[in-house]
């Protein structure tokens, strides 16, 4: 499993549009067998903060197969405008996992 990690600091983008936006692209997330899951989470003490966890079957498959698959067009669509506003994006691998 891979974990896509996607930072905002919106600054000319409304938060609620941003949401929005992102609640619309949920479904095409939903949609893709490549995709295992999503959340996107905002910060408490810097509200203009998200950061959107995509957990992908593995980078290839985010890259091969939904990038290329029927799913990706109308998901970039839907947060195409916000991409001025990303700060980070990239794939990150387990080490170790503990959760309760």
């Amino acid at each position: 499993m891979t974990t896509e990690y996607i930072r905002y600091t919106l600054t000319s983008t409304p938060r609620d549009q941003f949401i929005a936006g992102y609640q619309k692209a949920a479904a095409h997330l939903q949609a893709a067998p490549e995709c295992l899951g999503y959340d996107l989470t905002a910060c408490e003490e810097e509200p203009s903060s998200f950061i959107l966890r995509i957990r992908w079957k593995s980078t290839q498959a985010h890259l091969e197969g939904f990038r290329k698959g029927p799913h990706f067009a109308p998901f970039f669509a839907a947060v195409k405008p916000f991409f001025s506003e990303i700060t980070e994006m990239r794939h990150y691998g387990p080490v170790f996992d503990w959760t309760r």
